[in-house]
């Protein structure tokens, strides 16, 4: 089922809601007169396009947020040590899934009653034709669940890579300038704003410094340290044999770090993956990345931002990698032909989703 929500076709067509979702944020930041809270803001942002294109919810703005706090609640405590007493955060988890569920309801129940208007299949849709291919009909709560985990999957660590990819194109302005060339020469940034119409997964995926930029992101600060799968054959590895059906857990973050194909291992250097060098290229399993795309695309055309702080915070690695004070930023207003851009955002979203 990941496979189709996820497949070529399926990103096309969520793109440009995508792109919506994200212009309207960089909007919103650069109209702030505060400095915003970019880890905050990105776990904001990633549940509103989890929400309102990959799921296809049309739920009120005020109603999202409530709904975005009570999942904050859920995933600050997910991880909590099981021990159910009255006030542990064990106890905070579950009564947040509830609500959290409640809600999913009513928005997965309005959806199935509203299908007019959409010019697209969202990740629900798949879900649940998927489960009709199949011959089983979804029940609620399994609509529910595939729901949540939908949720689960896009929101922490799109934040997390997010969040690190401003702070190191704060640090690297070189970087940043190379990026904005790129976009000009493909004919996808011009005069400060993204052309009408430019941004498609083929023209992504043409971006070759772009990528090499999102890699070197995912290199050093990969926003989770690992995961799990199940030994399908019994094997041997250093003298140890891993009998199958045990489940196994691979290092990311480890990996990445002792690779002997990257040199200088600590330094930022998107050209590492370029096409002179393609360190990621020498050897299988040196590298194992995830991502990419849109918001990195969308990200320069804003005029100016700048850290808001004397210098860069410190990097925490729990729950996901990202800064211990959120990183706070500036974000200046979009150049002059970008001021009336997506006013209304949320109307064109509902016209389509």
């Amino acid at each position: 089922v990941f496979s189709k929500i996820f497949s070529h076709e399926a990103l096309e067509s969520y793109l440009p809601k995508i792109q919506l979702v994200i212009k309207d944020t960089l909007r919103a930041w650069s109209s702030n007169p505060e400095p915003i809270n970019v880890y905050h803001e990105a776990q904001k942002l990633t549940f509103r396009m989890a929400i309102r294109v990959l799921l296809g919810f049309r739920i009120p703005d005020e109603e999202l947020g409530r709904l975005f706090e009570v999942y904050q609640q859920f995933v600050e405590n997910v991880f909590s040590l099981p021990v159910d007493l009255p006030f542990s955060g064990y106890r905070r988890g579950i009564r947040a899934r509830e609500t959290l569920q409640k809600g999913l309801e009513k928005a997965i129940q309005e959806k199935l009653q509203n299908t007019q208007g959409k010019d697209y299949a969202d990740a629900l849709d798949i879900l649940i034709e998927s489960g009709k291919e199949h011959g089983k009909e979804l029940t609620m709560q399994e609509l529910k669940d595939g729901t949540l985990e939908l949720i689960f999957a896009a929101y922490a660590t799109t934040a997390s890579a997010s969040t690190s990819l401003i702070m190191q194109l704060l640090k690297h302005p070189r970087v940043l300038e190379k990026l904005r060339e790129e976009l000009r020469s493909k004919g996808i940034l011009h005069n400060g704003c993204i052309c009408e119409g430019s941004l498609r997964l083929d023209n992504i995926g043409g971006l070759q410094y772009l990528d090499c930029v999102i890699k070197e992101v995912l290199r050093l600060f990969t926003p989770i340290s690992g995961g799990y799968r199940t030994v399908l054959q019994t094997f041997e590895l250093d003298g140890f044999q891993i009998p199958k059906g045990w489940s196994v857990m691979y290092s990311i973050r480890d990996t990445h770090d002792t690779a002997p194909v990257f040199k200088d291992v600590d330094v930022f250097d998107p050209d590492r993956f370029g096409q002179g060098r393609s360190e990621d290229k020498d050897g299988r399993f040196h590298y194992l990345p995830f991502g990419g795309g849109a918001w990195a695309v969308e990200l320069p055309s804003p005029s100016r931002f700048e850290l808001a702080t004397r210098t860069f915070p410190k990097i925490t690695l729990v729950p996901v990698v990202h800064p211990v004070d959120g990183l706070k930023v500036k974000f200046f207003g979009l150049d002059s032909n970008q001021n009336e851009i997506l006013t209304g955002t949320d109307a064109m979203l509902g016209a389509t989703v």
